[in-house]
């Protein structure tokens, strides 16, 4: 009989580092990305990939920095060590926006000429140039003729300097236009360069950023790479095994796991997994560092609605259309990491994505976000919002009305007038949405069965609650009920064993408010 296997031993977490030579001789966990690597070399030297923030593009192209300088023992162990020519050497121009404000005119171009200038310095290089991108290109050939080799190009948070200034249209469109004359150069000095590689959050069009430099391969939503920034199930569960005892393994799942990048299977954000393993506490670690205005803002002025952000549809055109003056809603949503590739659809010779939520984290965070914008009184927002959960799982159902009037109530009149919707059922229906998936509650917007499709149902505690929103002239009319009752939405709860209660709610095109709350319950 053999002996038992002793656990692995516990690693430092690596959280907040970027460098990969720090984290690989501190002892820190990695996750080995150099197969992925190791392919894209083999198969072309110019690439571009866009992934949502803190998911590890900065580790990854510092990871290619340290292959290309040749740093051998930082490999040890890792895939690409039998695979590489450490021999050779390549010099890296390397740059990063990640730090610093880009809503200033002209700080775009000191920040660049800063960062052109420590490189000449480390290379003991000078150049002759009259220009950004002429100086650019002018360190690209001193470099390789100093080395021998031609010059490894790796640019991180390209998009940083449009996607900062984008409040401010005139300081947009400069960043933009002289973004897209440096990146022309390193395809005008081709001949000077062995792999180039940008990433970034945002995906901004080639006519608009990268019409100089057409000979990028987007490896965004390559198949073969959906894993090269975070984690998978498998990576959690050898890799970080010795982090897992006492961690609930579904809720791990339920909380973070579910990005898709046409993978085979979902990924998690590294930066919640670490901060998870620290704190050992279910939050929302990723959405905690950083709100996103810009996101909420564009969500209300478009006048999208929460109930429709699970469930929409995009091809890969309308999920790469975005630039300056044109931010489509769903390459917002899904490019920042808010919505994902839930699956896929083909026919007619095209294919369309049905985006969502890719986990509990964001659809709790973006509804709550929602609804501050709604209540923007925090102390207001608390109070009639905060008892809604224990409301529903009470089944006290005249509390939950009335709570749902006072939120209604406290929404600014100015909301309702400048909200285009406001008399239709989405608009309610949103409200309801993010009051309710905003409190972590199992909440399915458009609920389909094969009679039609509810407006909302929310599962808690082995029921089903099944919503139907009306909208009626001022009085109440009984609609919504008689909707629910005759085309039995709550079917497919009750054959499944679950107590269902059909809650039709009907508001008043006049007061902005409730006017009906019926609740009927049925056993299954």
């Amino acid at each position: 009989m053999d002996p038992p296997t002793s656990p692995a031993p516990r690693k430092r977490l690596p959280i907040g580092i970027q460098t990969f030579s720090t984290l690989r001789e501190e002892g820190c966990y990695y996750v080995d990305k150099t197969p992925h690597i190791e392919r894209l070399l083999d198969r072309g030297s110019r690439y571009f990939l866009s992934r949502p923030r803190r998911f590890g593009k900065s580790l990854l192209l510092d990871t290619i920095k340290a292959l290309f300088e040749a740093k051998e023992p930082l490999f040890q162990g890792l895939h690409i060590h039998d695979h590489w020519d450490w021999g050779k050497r390549h010099p890296v121009l390397r740059l990063s926006f990640g730090s610093g404000s880009f809503t200033e005119p002209g700080y775009l171009h000191s920040s660049l000429m800063e960062q052109l200038a420590a490189i000449e310095r480390e290379a003991g290089v000078a150049t002759a140039y009259e220009t950004a991108p002429g100086r650019f290109a002018s360190l690209l050939a001193a470099l390789r003729e100093q080395a021998g080799e031609r010059v490894v190009v790796l640019v991180d948070e390209y998009d940083k300097p449009m996607l900062d200034a984008l409040g401010e249209p005139d300081v947009a469109h400069a960043n933009r236009d002289f973004l897209r004359g440096l990146y022309a150069t390193i395809k005008d000095c081709d001949e000077h360069v062995r792999f180039a590689f940008l990433t970034g959050v945002s995906k901004f069009s080639k006519v608009s950023v990268f019409s100089g430099l057409n000979n990028l391969q987007d490896i965004t939503l390559d198949r073969r790479h959906a894993d090269i920034c975070g984690y998978t199930d498998a990576d959690l569960d050898e890799l970080f095994a010795p982090e897992l005892p006492g961690l609930d393994r579904d809720e791990v799942r339920r909380w973070y796991n579910g990005y898709s990048w046409l993978g085979d299977e979902g990924v998690y954000n590294p930066f919640d997994i670490l901060l998870l393993f620290d704190t050992r506490e279910f939050r929302p670690h990723w959405f905690e560092t950083g709100t996103p205005k810009f996101l909420i803002d564009t969500l209300l002025e478009r006048q999208v609605r929460s109930v429709d952000l699970d469930g929409m549809i995009g091809t890969e055109a309308l999920l790469s259309t975005f630039d300056v003056d044109d931010i489509g809603v769903e390459a917002l949503l899904f490019q920042t990491g808010y919505l994902t590739i839930k699956g896929t659809d083909s026919g007619g010779g095209r294919t369309t994505y049905r985006l969502g939520y890719p986990n509990h984290e964001v659809r709790q965070s973006l509804n709550e976000h929602l609804l501050n914008a709604l209540l923007p009184e925090p102390s207001r927002r608390l109070v009639l919002a905060s008892p809604l959960h224990r409301l529903l799982a009470a089944n006290d159902f005249s509390g939950l009305e009335a709570a749902f009037k006072s939120i209604f109530a406290a929404i600014p009149h100015q909301s309702h007038a400048r909200n285009q919707i406001a008399d239709y059922e989405g608009y309610y229906a949103s409200v309801f949405h993010s009051c309710l998936a905003g409190h972590g509650l199992d909440v399915v917007a458009e609920d389909s069965s094969s009679v039609g499709s509810a407006d909302m149902a929310v599962r808690l505690d082995g029921s089903a609650y099944v919503f139907e929103f009306k909208v009626v002239a001022d009085q109440a009319e009984g609609r919504a009920m008689s909707q629910l009752k005759e085309r039995d939405y709550a079917a497919k709860y009750r054959l499944a064993g679950a107590t269902t209660h059909l809650i039709a709610v009907e508001f008043s095109k006049v007061a902005c408010n409730i006017v009906a709350f019926e609740v009927a319950s049925e056993a299954p």
